[in-house]
């Protein structure tokens, strides 16, 4: 079992990325959460839908279980590692990509929310963390453990809480602008 303490600290630091996200979208208006960046980049309204769809954890931890074989901890490292360095682009799966159009803010926040609830509750519950989820294997790494789901939780938050500072953050470069073409 996983000391209380441990578990009341990732509770805590899941409450903390949650709000961060929270307060990077709540502060901006409808318009310019669905406003484009820059060539290539995701709205922060579409940041916030993927990360919705993949806060569908929850039916996986509350789902298929089996004891654990291996360090229950033992994936928690390497996803930090991974999804924590923010030099590396990644893909999304694509069940988890975002709406191609506008989406609604209120929506976002509300099933963000809700979604977030559920992932808090489990957190504090008395679940045996250390279980196996057997309901979805990430690709390369396998199936994991109740207590690297919550992490993962994390550490994507925070991956994607540090793309939103680059989303919402104005460029002192026009989007739409392209450098002057020199004369011939």
């Amino acid at each position: 079992m996983m000391s209380t303490t441990k578990k009341d600290n990732l509770s805590i630091e899941l409450q903390a990325v949650f709000a961060e996200l929270l307060s990077r979208l709540e502060t901006q208006d409808e318009p310019a959460l669905n406003q484009v960046p820059f060539s290539g980049s995701w709205t922060a309204a579409q940041v916030g839908d993927h990360l919705l769809r993949s806060y569908d954890v929850v039916g996986c931890l509350t789902g298929q279980t089996a004891h654990t074989q291996r360090d229950p901890e033992a994936l928690i490292a390497p996803l930090s590692e991974a999804f924590l360095n923010f030099d590396i682009k990644m893909e999304s799966p694509d069940f988890i990509l975002p709406s191609t159009g506008a989406i609604s803010k209120e929506e976002l926040l509300a099933g963000l929310r809700a979604r977030m609830a559920s992932i808090i509750e489990f957190a504090d519950s008395d679940a045996d963390m250390t279980l196996t989820c057997l309901d979805f294997e990430v690709p390369t790494l396998g199936t994991l453990t109740r207590i690297e789901w919550l992490n993962f939780v994390r550490v994507h938050t925070t991956r994607h809480n540090h793309q939103l500072d680059g989303i919402l953050t104005p460029s002192p470069y026009p989007v739409a602008a392209a450098p002057p073409i020199p004369p011939r």
